[in-house]
């Protein structure tokens, strides 16, 4: 009898070091893209900046008054 409550405490012990120390279950965190990091958004920032601007000036010259 003795040996059974022995097994039963030794299991009980092998499960809590399992669960410490052992893999961990959770999976690992995702990671958020900034628009920065899309292509097809730097794609577009490009195409903008050769364009021109949204009121019809020259790519890199100011706007004239």
């Amino acid at each position: 009898m003795i040996y059974l409550l022995a097994l039963i405490g030794l299991v009980a012990v092998i499960v809590l070091f399992w669960k410490a120390f052992g893999p961990s279950t959770q999976a690992p965190p995702t990671r958020t893209a900034g628009p920065d990091d899309d292509p097809d958004f730097l794609w577009r920032i490009n195409r903008e900046a050769r364009r021109g601007g949204k009121d019809g000036t020259e790519a890199g010259t100011e706007p004239s008054e």
